[in-house]
């Protein structure tokens, strides 16, 4: 017995008292030391498994892609060109170690043509994409399209000034493109 203290309660003699409740799994090695091994080794649990190895834990990974689209597309048009094609093709191969949460495609327009003409073309560039990644095995629900239209050119306000001409067609090619953000988890190699 051990007393409000935390001594074990001994006779005169030595001996460790015991109550009329005391039994063998409340002995204690001072007083029970043959009991101790017996009661320990059964109340004992089993040692924990050595914790496995951590895995790599994956990491998130973003990527934002522009690619141009004249390089996609043709002036005007939402039909991937060859040149596209091998783009598309080439940014998969650079996102093959990402599991994607999602794919944001961004079409966007120069400023020829109406409005509302060139948010529909920003539209359909960014849904053609999109039906591609699908058709190489990303799933469909991982990519969301939207279109901008020409709302966010990349060009200044001063430059490629002048009625639609080559020259100013060339020009203004950095506002046509689509942008590509990849967000997901890289996986390890």
């Amino acid at each position: 017995m051990v007393d409000q203290r935390g001594y074990v309660a001994k006779s005169g003699t030595g001996l460790c008292w015991r109550t009329s409740y005391w039994t063998p799994a409340m002995a204690i090695e001072e007083c029970d030391p043959d009991l101790i091994p017996k009661v320990v080794a059964a109340a004992k649990p089993a040692p924990a498994p050595a914790p496995a190895p951590a895995a790599a834990t994956p990491k998130p990974a973003a990527q934002k892609i522009t690619l141009a689209a004249d390089t996609l597309f043709d002036f005007d048009k939402a039909t991937l060109r060859p040149e596209g094609v091998r783009a598309l093709d080439d940014l998969l191969f650079r996102i093959k170690d990402i599991t994607p949460e999602v794919i944001i495609a961004v079409g966007h327009a120069d400023r020829f043509g109406s409005d509302g003409y060139n948010q529909t073309l920003s539209e359909k560039r960014a849904a053609t994409v999109k039906d591609y990644m699908i058709g190489k095995g990303v799933e469909a629900n991982r990519i969301h399209t939207e279109g901008k239209g020409e709302t966010q050119p990349v060009t200044k306000a001063d430059q490629c000034q002048g009625a639609k001409s080559k020259k100013v067609i060339e020009c203004l090619q950095p506002d046509r493109r689509v942008e590509i953000e990849v967000v997901g988890t890289k996986t390890a190699n």
